[in-house]
């Protein structure tokens, strides 16, 4: 969706009377933000450089209840903007629906967040409020394809079988794994690799994938033809398509508030076919998942996400061909480098362009903007 030009008026426009007042003019034209969570680690100079645009108050990491009581009594002020630089903290206030949504000032416009998911706030009501949410899903795309790519293999080769053995210190377990995987286990190379949603995460995938000689093919609710050729991505019209016809698919689609995998899809998967999910676990339904396996539709598994985080299904768990990571695909320093980095980006775009400075909007089909 192409953005619209809705620049602030002005920093002073912005700056809004409940605002403590600041100790001298300069300071008083500042329009404020909220960081939530920790300090900054890595991106110091355009700290100070956002420093220098705004007034930034701290929340450091608060529970939800106390995080209300500060909303509720104007604790930050009328604050403009909320920056969370790192998803492990300033989240500790739980999902953000409407018990917290209402609660935020009226001046609040926007929402700059780190990681790629955001199925925890409700970007939608947000837009409807008039704040635009913005994520940093562009910062770990690389350490995300770079899992997913790991995930793949250990579903073809089942290394999470071999290594669990290993590490059983078993020389029971060890000898069955030598002597039994390469009889279940095969190479990746001139299958079929089937990419749900060929965003940037998507695209890496992609291109990591070729490395192996798989052929790639995607499915998205957009066709993206230029950046499939560039990926050498296959386009399939529909979802039924794609798991008819690949051998191993991975999720690399955010959550839209459905499962995606469920007992029917499960039934278009090629029997013996393998499923890696680095998106979101709530895209898959996990009972359907366990009879998918039992019945051999699925060979193999690799799930860096799961629906009941952080609690894991331990059927799942128990199963050798199931290779399980602790939603950490994404978990990378160079990763947490650019969520700090893209927040304050989003930050300082909006300020001096408005919506065209902004580098990742998810919501401003829903944005409301006239004020009501």
């Amino acid at each position: 969706m192409a953005a619209t030009h809705h620049p602030p008026s002005s920093p002073a426009d912005l700056q809004t009377p409940n605002t403590p007042a600041p100790a001298n003019a300069a300071a008083q034209r500042k329009p404020t933000i909220l960081h939530l969570g920790d300090d900054i680690r890595w991106n110091h100079d355009l700290y100070a450089r956002l420093s220098q645009k705004f007034t930034i108050v701290r929340t450091h990491s608060l529970p939800r209840a106390a995080f209300k009581r500060g909303l509720q009594d104007r604790t930050w002020g009328d604050f403009v903007a909320m920056y969370r630089p790192f998803w492990n903290t300033g989240g500790e206030m739980g999902n953000w629906d409407d018990e917290l949504i209402a609660l935020l000032p009226a001046s609040c416009k926007l929402f700059a967040s780190a990681g790629a998911g955001y199925d925890w706030v409700d970007t939608r009501l947000l837009g409807t409020r008039g704040i635009t949410y913005c994520n940093a899903a562009s910062a770990c795309s690389e350490s995300v394809a770079d899992a997913a790519l790991f995930l793949i293999l250990a579903t073809y080769r089942l290394f999470g079988w071999s290594a669990r053995a290993a590490h059983s210190c078993s020389p029971e377990q060890f000898s069955d794994a030598m002597r039994n995987i390469g009889a279940q286990t095969h190479n990746p190379n001139g299958t079929v690799l089937g990419i749900v949603g060929l965003g940037r995460i998507g695209a890496r995938i992609a291109t990591k994938a070729r490395a192996l000689e798989m052929d790639v093919w995607y499915h998205d609710v957009e066709r993206w033809d230029e950046r499939a050729a560039g990926v050498g991505a296959r386009w399939c019209a529909s979802l039924e398509e794609l798991l008819c016809g690949s051998d191993c698919v991975v999720l690399a689609a955010p959550f839209s508030g459905r499962v995606l995998l469920g007992a029917a899809e499960f039934a278009w998967f090629k029997r013996g076919a393998r499923l890696v999910n680095v998106a979101r676990g709530a895209l898959v339904d996990e009972d359907a998942l366990l009879c998918a396996l039992d019945e051999g539709r699925l060979a193999a598994v690799g799930m860096d996400v799961h629906a009941t985080e952080p609690v894991v299904n331990r059927e799942l768990a128990g199963r050798r061909n199931v290779m399980m990571l602790s939603h950490t695909a994404g978990a990378s320093v160079e990763s947490h480098v650019g969520f700090e980095r893209m927040g304050m980006e989003n930050l300082l775009g909006w300020l001096e362009r408005g919506e065209e400075g902004l580098l990742s909007p998810v919501n401003l089909q829903w944005l409301n903007r006239d004020g009501k």
